[in-house]
């Protein structure tokens, strides 16, 4: 007898061989017909319609092409299926939805800028909450009549009720919402985060959250909800991460990481992993980093994307622990799996595609570098982080303005380190005004390591020292 997750998965193939005998007969074709015009034989398509096989991935991108369905055949398969429950039960635990750091204030943000509300899902590494990366359209904002303001929660969704406008709305709500945490993290590319922003996340969090609550008791699984929550507990974590408040972010990376759990949300699961190593290396603290390294690689040996950031990551561990063995060979193995990642893993993780992902690969290697020459005093090593990190950030984009500021530290710091303080003084020079007003800790860290080089065996150094009375000029 077939029970579990296979008979959910032939549910699923049930429905998606309905809606397929639907399309193809709305369009008036036969079984040959359409066969033919996706090469695939006419007894493969009459055993998709039957429910009788499951239907694979291209085949369901090349049927909702011929079909012109919009994508609605392959959200058929990755939406999740409802488990029956009993009346007046929870499908969650109820302790998953507080206490939750943040107010509820979303007031004092500028309207969003037009020009960053995306067309369709996934944008900016976010996928559909109900359909995953099937590529959904996202509403026009004038299309979303739950969301009166779409900077602030409706006064349902803050209650915790259903939207007003019926249950018939919850998709395009819950599109609405990630087109809006999409926006959200456009503008922080450009401009370091606010306290405006980081209400308008958290805010906006705290109302999901609540709303999960209640399709929760009514005994409903809110899957859109928490997997959408996890995303904006990333999303919240990380800006509370580079404003230097470690607290509260790994606050709501453990809350991001429950929601993930919830409706098993592997890549939401992977990247809240990633974050909260970052946090915990920030903090210096070695083996939580090597822990939380080879936890993101565990989500699922299967995605490629996690295997690459979880040898960056313990490549970055190992380097602070001195282990110059295994820092180089997690980088190899990085190196290797990135040069394999395939749709999939850049439909889950777009920052790794084309031009950005070279550059992100480039900064976390030339960051580990930088890290194991600070913990051997290897000149040669630190020569490679100055080659890597050169490399990253001639590739950063101009909208990355607090990515190029970070990497042109870590240049001047490797420079330090491969025993050139002329050079490092010469570049930090250039950026340090832009350092010194910059709030994000992950900044401010390159910057304390980098004046620590300079201030040790560096000081006489005429470059150095003209570099560190500018420093007292201006205050730091």
């Amino acid at each position: 007898m077939i029970t579990g997750p296979a008979r959910a998965g032939e549910a699923s193939w049930a429905e998606f061989g309905r809606q397929l005998r639907s399309r193809r007969r709305a369009a008036g074709l036969t079984q040959l017909q359409l066969g033919l015009r996706v090469g695939y034989h006419h007894s493969v398509v009459s055993k998709l319609e039957a429910g009788l096989r499951e239907p694979p991935i291209g085949l369901v991108r090349r049927l909702d092409s011929v079909l012109e369905t919009g994508g609605e055949l392959a959200a058929v398969i990755a939406a999740p299926r409802d488990v029956p429950h009993g009346p007046g039960r929870f499908l969650a635990d109820p302790g998953l939805f507080s206490p939750l750091p943040g107010a509820d204030n979303t007031e004092g943000h500028g309207a969003l800028d037009p020009r960053h509300w995306p067309d369709r899902l996934p944008a900016e590494g976010l996928a559909c909450p109900l359909h995953g990366t099937a590529g959904c359209a996202v509403p026009d904002r004038s299309e979303l009549p739950a969301l009166p303001e779409l900077l602030g929660a409706s006064s349902a969704l803050v209650a915790g009720a259903a939207p007003p406008c019926g249950a018939d709305a919850e998709p395009d709500l819950l599109h609405g919402l990630t087109a809006v945490l999409a926006c959200l993290i456009r503008e922080t590319f450009q401009q370091p985060p606010d306290d405006h922003r980081v209400a308008v996340v958290e805010g906006l969090l705290r109302a999901l959250a609540r709303w999960a609550d209640a399709v929760n008791a009514t005994g409903r699984l809110p899957y859109g909800q928490l997997r959408l929550a996890a995303q904006y507990a990333q999303v919240a974590g990380r800006l509370r991460m580079d404003r230097g408040q470690s607290a509260v972010a790994m606050a709501w990376f453990g809350h991001g990481l429950r929601w993930a759990d919830a409706v098993q949300d592997a890549p939401a699961r992977a990247t809240l992993l990633s974050d909260t190593c970052t946090l915990v290396r920030l903090d210096g603290d070695t083996h939580s980093t090597l822990a939380y390294a080879v936890g993101v690689g565990a989500v699922d040996t299967g995605r490629r994307w996690m295997t690459t950031l979880s040898g960056l990551y313990q490549a970055r561990g190992h380097a602070m622990a001195g282990n110059a063995v295994e820092c180089r060979r997690h980088i190899a193995l990085a190196r290797r799996k990135f040069a394999r990642l395939d749709r999939r893993d850049l439909l889950e993780a777009p920052w790794l595609a084309g031009a950005e992902g070279e550059m992100r690969m480039d900064s976390a290697i030339g960051g580990a570098l930088r890290d194991l020459a600070v913990a051997t005093g290897d000149r040669p090593t630190a020569r490679r982080a100055v080659s890597a990190t050169a490399r990253s950030c001639a590739s950063v984009p101009p909208e990355m303005r607090t990515t190029r500021l970070l990497l042109t530290l870590r240049l001047a710091d490797s420079w330090a380190c491969a025993g050139d303080p002329a050079a490092a003084a010469a570049l930090a020079g250039e950026v340090l005004a832009d350092a010194l007003r910059a709030r994000e800790s992950m900044v401010s860290a390159e910057l304390r390591g980098l004046h620590s080089r300079l201030a040790g065996q560096w000081r006489d150094v005429p470059e150095v020292r003209a570099y560190r009375e500018r420093l007292l000029d201006a205050g730091g």
